[in-house]
């Protein structure tokens, strides 16, 4: 029931609480008649959504679900500091096992947001730390995320090719959404994410999803290493029982 001091926010809110609890994207007209909102409310609502982020339109299924702004919002208490406590001495124990560096990072419109930063002494410095933003497209973190994402909120992010950039012309992450499905596709098919070189030449990068209960990713855990002149299998082993591990903390329970 909305406040009768703001009726335009509560009857944003009741759209939220609707497509969060309806299993698949609504109808318009089916909002309307579950809230008891004119059609016009209705609709210049969802368009406020959609523009903002907290919804998405499919147009050709002329339906409508939740946007990528309102799963931050959503995940933003387990993601912060709750998230990095738990995080922080796992990552500790995982950068020590495997001798590189470690991260953890929030996934923050396209971009990927480093929260937790575990340094090995001697191994290659890194452009990623606490606080740098990166292309989530080009992180081993970003893409773990991406590939735990529902396809409708992919395509939300990545609208059009004006979405996708690039750090150096030597080695290119995906330039287009049918692009970046394939390397998703992929991700999930392994289980973990990979990212040869497309942050910094040189250096590769291997990354899994962190998942709520509800099973939304809320973070990503990954390893930065040397290319060609490391054992990855290990790395990978390590990286994924980490990621478990912190999901598991936060309530997940494999299906």
């Amino acid at each position: 029931m909305s406040s009768p001091n703001a009726p335009a926010a509560g009857h944003a809110l009741a759209i939220l609480t609707l497509l969060a609890r309806s299993a698949t994207p609504v109808p318009a007209a089916t909002i309307a008649r579950e809230l008891g909102l004119p059609r016009s409310s209705t609709y210049h609502l969802l368009t406020v959504l959609v523009e903002q982020g907290y919804a998405v339109h499919l147009p050709e299924e002329r339906r409508y679900g939740l946007g990528v702004a309102a799963f931050e919002l959503g995940s933003a208490y387990t993601r912060q500091a709750p998230l990095e406590r738990i995080a922080r001495p796992r990552l500790t124990r995982l950068a020590d096992a495997v001798g590189h560096s470690a991260h953890l990072a929030v996934l923050h419109g396209r971009d990927v947001l480093y929260v937790v930063e575990e340094r090995v002494v001697g191994r290659p410095s890194l452009v990623s730390d606490v606080g740098v933003r990166l292309p989530a497209t080009l992180t081993a973190t970003g893409l773990a995320l991406l590939a735990a994402l529902p396809a409708a909120q992919v395509r939300a992010l990545f609208p059009s090719p004006d979405a996708f950039v690039q750090r150096h012309t030597d080695s290119l992450g995906p330039v287009s959404l049918s692009g970046l499905r394939q390397v998703l596709g992929a991700t999930r098919q392994r289980g973990y994410a990979v990212e040869d070189g497309l942050v910094t030449p040189g250096l590769a990068s291997v990354g899994a999803a962190v998942l709520d209960h509800s099973g939304h990713p809320v973070a990503a855990v990954a390893v930065t290493y040397p290319v060609g002149r490391t054992d990855v299998e290990p790395i990978v082993r390590r990286v994924r029982d980490c990621a478990e591990e912190l999901s598991q903390r936060l309530g997940h329970r494999p299906r």
